[in-house]
């Protein structure tokens, strides 16, 4: 049998999320792990694949039916998945040799599905070959991604951010994320990026851009095995750190995480409001919240109560008085997809109304919950106005008594210059894209 190869994982990876509609990172990082003799370099370049032929699969695949008689909408997911790597190798991978690409297709082609439909490859990906000779370049990156993006979305970034705005979005798209780390508080952060560039010297970690606690990695591998994993420090990207520090929770206060999901921002949450104070986590998932808890107390965290609570419906046994509440809402995950690029293949233009629907009604049910004067931030990992300004605007709209504010806390005053509103952006901030708003309880 054959070694496993970053083009045999991800070809797996690709075939599961043509057939299957599975979450492209899911199964990349299961694949990875389970094939143990990649090395550092290999999981890297599988990674390349997967993500960078997600980015641009609308534009591959007008490629290839040109040269396809009868068209790709019969082609079985291995095929599929085959003729997408090799295009992508051919048009975007400098450092792979045509003919290696056009090889390791046809003959993964020939193994799967026998040698006519290898033969009907071959003829497709060497036509390709002959078109990438006169046709490469960081532009056409930029262009292939931005034609693979759905019209309706295109259309909304560049209603939310402008049509340069909205290149540029596209275009820090295309650039692999840094892994982001947590640490317990801003003065731990240089200790610690120094201990981790000292014992894993193959990654490179600097300091965050917007989070004082925040340290950026790239490189390395594995991040679990790095010493202090999930001790002196754990994994979040860092736009989501500042979604947590943006409630602005103090020592004492009572705080509610009304959607806590994995609980990666209750943390922070949590941590801020000791000495002397409790947070409440809720979330649709009962398995959610177990697991949750007891993440919590393990890191001996002062966590209150854990609700099951569906805020489309009501507010549960969720009670009321807290002096902060963060709604971190469903949305579509536009910020996201630098990293999670296979979202367009599963969102439509209908979800956005849905979204903005569900993201009012959960704000102001958990907008009932704190006390007169208490804070309530609302945030999504979306960047488009549809879930952003119009969904404030239809809670002010629905709710007098919920007034916009400047945020509360150091770091968002800094960011936010003293606005109720923000937007975070790849292109601008490092960050994942989200639209953060403040309120306060009145009355």
């Amino acid at each position: 049998m054959p070694l496993p190869t970053a083009r045999g994982v991800a070809a797996t990876v690709l075939v599961r999320v043509l057939s299957d509609g599975a979450f492209a990172s899911a199964v990349l990082d299961a694949e990875v792990s389970r094939v143990v003799q990649l090395d550092v370099r290999d999981r890297a370049l599988a990674t390349e694949l997967v993500y960078g032929s997600l980015r641009v699969v609308a534009w591959l695949d007008q490629r290839i039916a040109r040269h396809a008689p009868r068209g790709i909408e019969s082609l079985d997911p291995r095929t599929h998945a085959e003729l997408l790597l090799s295009a992508y190798q051919l048009f975007f991978l400098e450092r792979v040799p045509a003919f290696a690409a056009v090889n390791e297709a046809v003959e993964a082609v020939k193994q799967a599905r026998g040698p006519r439909v290898a033969a009907f490859a071959n003829a497709v990906l060497r036509r390709l070959a002959e078109e990438a000779k006169t046709t490469k370049g960081p532009a056409l990156l930029l262009e292939a991604a931005q034609a693979s993006l759905p019209a309706w979305i295109g259309e909304a970034l560049a209603r939310s951010l402008g049509e340069e705005g909205a290149r540029a979005f596209c275009a820090a798209s295309m650039d692999p994320p840094p892994l982001g780390l947590r640490v317990a508080s801003a003065g731990d952060r240089d200790a610690c990026r120094e201990r981790l560039a000292r014992e894993v010297p193959h990654a490179r970690f600097e300091a965050g851009r917007v989070s004082p606690l925040a340290i950026l990695a790239r490189g390395g591998g594995k991040s679990d095995v790095w010493p202090g994993f999930d001790k002196a420090w754990s994994v979040q990207e860092e736009g989501s750190q500042v979604v947590a520090l943006a409630l602005g929770v103090r020592p004492g206060d009572l705080v509610l995480d009304a959607c806590a999901g994995r609980g990666n921002k209750s943390t922070v949450l949590a941590r801020a409001a000791m000495p002397g104070g409790a947070l409440d986590v809720a979330d649709l998932y009962p398995t959610k919240l177990s697991r949750l808890a007891r993440q919590l107390q393990q890191a001996g965290l002062p966590l209150r109560a854990a609700h099951a609570v569906d805020w489309s419906v009501g507010a549960g046994d969720v009670g009321s008085g807290y002096d902060r509440a963060l709604v971190d809402a469903p949305c579509s995950g536009i910020g996201t997809l630098r990293r999670r690029p296979d979202l367009v293949l599963r969102r439509e233009a209908a979800d956005l109304a849905r979204l903005a629907s569900l993201q009012a009604t959960i704000v102001l049910r958990v907008a009932t919950r704190p006390r007169p004067g208490g804070r309530l931030v609302y945030a999504v990992c979306s960047v488009l106005q549809e879930e952003a300004e119009a969904v404030v605007s239809a809670v002010t709209a629905a709710d007098p008594g919920l007034a916009l504010v400047p945020f509360d806390g150091e770091v968002l005053r800094e960011l936010a210059r003293e606005q109720p509103t923000l937007r975070l952006l790849p292109h601008v901030h490092g960050t994942d894209g989200y639209f953060l708003a403040s309120f306060e309880r009145r009355g």
